[in-house]
Parts: C-alpha cells; sequence; structure tokens
C-alpha cells in the first residue's frame, strides 16, 4: 500500500499495530476485516514494501498473506529478511506459510496432489494457536504447492489428508504458519484463530475501538493540517458526509465543502446534503448547481466508460473553478476508504491485480496542486458508517446505500437525457419508499432502478402504449466485493411495479434482475 509522506510519521498510529504483508491474495482484505472485528487494528502493505512498513508502524506482530504465485517459481515474490528481524510473533498463510518455511531452510514442492475446497484438519498437540477450538475443525484449502519438509524448530500442530504439514509452529520464536485460509467464511472458526493469534500469542488488548479511532483522527489532522485550509468534496455519499464532519470537528471553519450537483443524484438529495451540512452542522457550503452542464455534456454520449471520463473530467473542471475563487487552500479533502486505497496501488506496483479505475482516487491533486487529506484512508466501509454513528450523523446518511460516482449517468444504459433523467428519480424514489415502508431497507446491501434504452408495447385504460423498461435491483453483500441477490417477496415487487406504472410516465413495464456478483456486477454499468 503506498501511503503519502504527509499521511505518516514515525509516530503514524496511536496503538498497537498488526501489519498484514500482501502476497497478492484475492482475499486478503479479509484478514484485515476478521482482525478488525476482533478490535485489533491492523494494516496491509505490499510485500515489496514489507521494511519499509516495519519502520513506519512498529507492528506487535505480522500476518504473511496468501498469494497466486509459486515459491518454486524464480520469479516468486519471497519474504522480506525484515520480517524475522523485527523480532515480533509472525503467522503465514498459505503462500505466506510456503514462504516463510522457504526462508528458514524448509523445502516447498509442486506436483503434488492440488487441494481446492473444505477440508478437515486434525489437531495434533496443544498450540495456543487453537485454543477453544475441537480436536478436528473444517477449514478452507485453495494450493497447489504444499510444504514437504518444515525448517528447523518446528513442529507439526495440525495436518490434513491432503497437507500433512496443515499448520505448523516454532512456539518458541512465535512463528506459525498455515496452509488452509483463516480469513475466509468457509473456515467457520478461523476467526478465532486470528483472534488467538494476536491476542494469546502477541499479546493484543483488541480495545481498538472506533471512539479511539476519531480521536487519533482528529489529532492527525491537526498535525498534518496545521493552520491551513482545506477545501472538501462533497458528494453526498457516506464517504464523503463522514469525512466532512470529522474534519470539521477537527479544523472547524478552516474547512469549506464543495457540493457539486451534477444532475444526477437521487430525488432530493441534493436539498438534503444541503439542509444537513448548511443548516445543521454550519459547515461552511459552496453548493454549485450544474446539471445543466453535466446534462449538456453528456448529450449523445452511450459509452459507458465515456459517461464515467467525461463526468469525471467535468467534475474536475468545475470544483478546480470553485476552489480558485474560494482561494488559499492547502488541501483537498477526500472520503477514500481502505479498499479503494489497496486496489489503486496495485496500479503502482502492489501484487493485487487492478480491478477498476476510482472515480475519488484520481484526477483532483495533481491538477490543483494541493496535498491530499484522506482521514478514512485505513477504514473499512461498516466501519466508516460506525464512525459517523460515533459523529453523530443522523442515521438517514449513515445507513444509506452506496451510490456510485457517476451518479444515475451509470443507471440509464443508452443516451442520457434530462426525461431520463427525471423518470429514473421518481420511478427510484418510489421504489426505495417501498423498501423503507416493508422494513427491508436495512437488510440489503444497495437497492437502485434502472431506465432500460427499451420500449414496450403496453395497455393503459383501453389505449396502447410504447414506452420505457424499468429494472429493479436489490443485492446482499458485506463490501461489494460478491453480492447476492435479494429476494423480494412477489407481492411486494407486484405492489412496487403496478404504482411505478401508474405514477411514473414514461414507464410501461417493470423487471426485477436476479443476477449475483459475479458473474454480473451490482451496478449496470
Amino acid at each position: 500500500m503506498t501511503h503519502h509522506q504527509t499521511d505518516i510519521t514515525p509516530e503514524h498510529t496511536l496503538h498497537e499495530t498488526l501489519l498484514i504483508v500482501d502476497f497478492g491474495s484475492q482475499v486478503t482484505q479479509l484478514i484485515a476485516r476478521r482482525l478488525r472485528e476482533a478490535k485489533i487494528y491492523c494494516e496491509i502493505w505490499p510485500h515489496t514494501k514489507a521494511a519499509e512498513a516495519i519502520k513506519t508502524v512498529h507492528p506487535k506482530a505480522i500476518v504473511l498473506s496468501g498469494g497466486p504465485s509459486s515459491v518454486t517459481d524464480a520469479l516468486a515474490p519471497k519474504m522480506d529478511p525484515a520480517v524475522l528481524d523485527a523480532g515480533v510473533p509472525v503467522l503465514g498463510i498459505c503462500y505466506g506459510q510456503q514462504t516463510l518455511c522457504t526462508a528458514l531452510g524448509g523445502q516447498v514442492e509442486s506436483g503434488h496432489d492440488r487441494e481446492f475446497g473444505r477440508a478437515e484438519i486434525e489437531h495434533v498437540g496443544h498450540s495456543p494457536l487453537f485454543e477453544g477450538l475441537g480436536e478436528k475443525e473444517t477449514v478452507w484449502m485453495s494450493h497447489g504447492d504444499r510444504v514437504t519438509k518444515i525448517p528447523d524448530g518446528f513442529e507439526i500442530i495440525a495436518k490434513s489428508k491432503g497437507a500433512p504439514f496443515a499448520a505448523i509452529a516454532d512456539e518458541g520464536r512465535k512463528l506459525y504458519a498455515v496452509q488452509f485460509h483463516p480469513e475466509v467464511h468457509h473456515t467457520p472458526k478461523g476467526a478465532q484463530i486470528l483472534k488467538n493469534f494476536a491476542q494469546t500469542i502477541a499479546g493484543f488488548q483488541g480495545d481498538w475501538s472506533m471512539k479511539a479511532f476519531k480521536e487519533e483522527a482528529k489529532a492527525r489532522i491537526r498535525a498534518q493540517v496545521g493552520n491551513a485550509k482545506v477545501i472538501c468534496g462533497l458528494s453526498g455519499g457516506v464517504d464523503s458526509s463522514v469525512a466532512a464532519v470529522l474534519l470539521h470537528e477537527a479544523i472547524g471553519d478552516q474547512l469549506t465543502c464543495v457540493f457539486v450537483d451534477t444532475g444526477l443524484m437521487r430525488h432530493g438529495e441534493a436539498d438534503e446534503v444541503v439542509g444537513l451540512f448548511r443548516d445543521h452542522y454550519n459547515i461552511p457550503l459552496v453548493h454549485v448547481d450544474a446539471g445543466d452542464t453535466f446534462l449538456g455534456a453528456l448529450a449523445g454520449v452511450s459509452d459507458p466508460e465515456q459517461k464515467r471520463k467525461t463526468i469525471g473530467k467535468l467534475f474536475i473542471d468545475v470544483f478546480d473553478a470553485e476552489a480558485s475563487k474560494i482561494g488559499g487552500a492547502e488541501f483537498l479533502a477526500q472520503g477514500t476508504l481502505y479498499p479503494d486505497v489497496i486496489e489503486s496501488v496495485s496500479v503502482h506496483g502492489g501484487p493485487s491485480q487492478v480491478i477498476k479505475s476510482h472515480h475519488n482516487v484520481g484526477g483532483l491533486p495533481e491538477r490543483m496542486k494541493m496535498k491530499l487529506v484522506e482521514p478514512l484512508r485505513e477504514l473499512f466501509k461498516d466501519e466508516v458508517r460506525a464512525l459517523g454513528r460515533e459523529l453523530g450523523l443522523p442515521e438517514a446518511f449513515v445507513g444509506r446505500h452506496p451510490f456510485p460516482g457517476p451518479g444515475l449517468a451509470i443507471r440509464i444504459p443508452g443516451e442520457i437525457t434530462p426525461e431520463a433523467v427525471e423518470i429514473l428519480q421518481k420511478a427510484d424514489k418510489i421504489y426505495l419508499e417501498e423498501i423503507r415502508e416493508a422494513g427491508l431497507y436495512d437488510e440489503i446491501w444497495q437497492a437502485f432502478a434502472v431506465l432500460l434504452p427499451v420500449r414496450t408495447v403496453g395497455v393503459m385504460g383501453d389505449a396502447r402504449t410504447y414506452e420505457r423498461v424499468l429494472a429493479l435491483r436489490a443485492v446482499t453483500s458485506v463490501d461489494g466485493m460478491t453480492a447476492d441477490m435479494y429476494p423480494i417477496p412477489h407481492d411486494l415487487l407486484s405492489r412496487m411495479a403496478t404504482r411505478i406504472i401508474n405514477e411514473v410516465r414514461g414507464v410501461n413495464r417493470v423487471v426485477y434482475d436476479i443476477t449475483s456478483k459475479p458473474p454480473g456486477t451490482i451496478e449496470w454499468e
């Protein structure tokens, strides 16, 4: 993970930190999530920056993640010697086990039976790593290579049919390694294993809280910003709203928020944002009503990526113009979250594959020659919501479903017109009203309507209609990385469809999207 120099000082954290060294596993974030659920603060850094990370965060323990490479390949990433030199407890997971063993003189071989999926491990002896677990446990395996000789000083603490060294330990040096993945849901007691490592073995107190984070974050903001002026881009979403209130608590009127209203928000949201920040919090706010400008620039644009680029470039132009009018700001604040940072850093040489470019990470700081303040960059989405509650934000804002940076533009496949935006806003409002009325809003991760570039024949009264099709989407998810469709009851779907067709002129057919992610994405574009 690449940190800005302005973010990090040797006294980077005031709390105990566990360092996760990332070798490129698609589930490395889950290690961090499990540990934070146990109130243990941790950070993910790429294996290429392990030595720098150790100097920066002074970890109390280190976890080596899994990864897609084979340690038998000449170019495979290796564990930095600084990991062992740190003299703290280490836990290697899957590839992490293999690179740890290789570094200490053990052997890893390919060509044995590959093991993917559920397996049963049997404990050998009594290791603190498995404290509170049964003699046999189900775990999730995902490996082609396996350890065939363990280093001197290690002993077997668990075995499985396909992995005789399913878990090994050098209890004296507090070095542990497992072939399976304790971080995934398919290892039912995996969270307990990680907690045992952090608390029982490494001595973490397990007392990291959002209240503590709030105070530390405010202290860090003040140290970074000093007396300088800060501009915060406010979108109306959860992330930028929480960032703005946190910044205002830390530096007061040194902060000015700029809300660029693209005309592509949900029904009534622009007024809600202005009301909350200008009236309730009394935060200095510049509201730029640029809806006509954005819709004008999008006229005739149908390609989804072109829509994103058009909106992104215009947003920067409008924001830059407003920042120039305010004048004198040295810092730009963004609501960047940890998954954004982890995904985006792979562009700069981190191990994980890039999934997409992020709306809020690129473009602005370079153009405006400003330094970045990103007070949420260490948090996951659910943690941001918890921080919002700690800051006293209304539940209507804190619990709001995620909303994409380009707004409704990517929920109108095909060309965007003012008429299409108005139809979608009205239909989406009815859909969300019905979900709230049924008490389902908080069970659903994200619910929204999509206005399709398709017209169908219908009958209303005795007249033939030829109007648009509206798709409804609702999914459950933990972090947006994967998602399942939400089974809205048929009678509720029927009521939604009736209301939308009766109340929204321009729609005569409603369909429900039952695709999960993968293979689909959550948004349609």
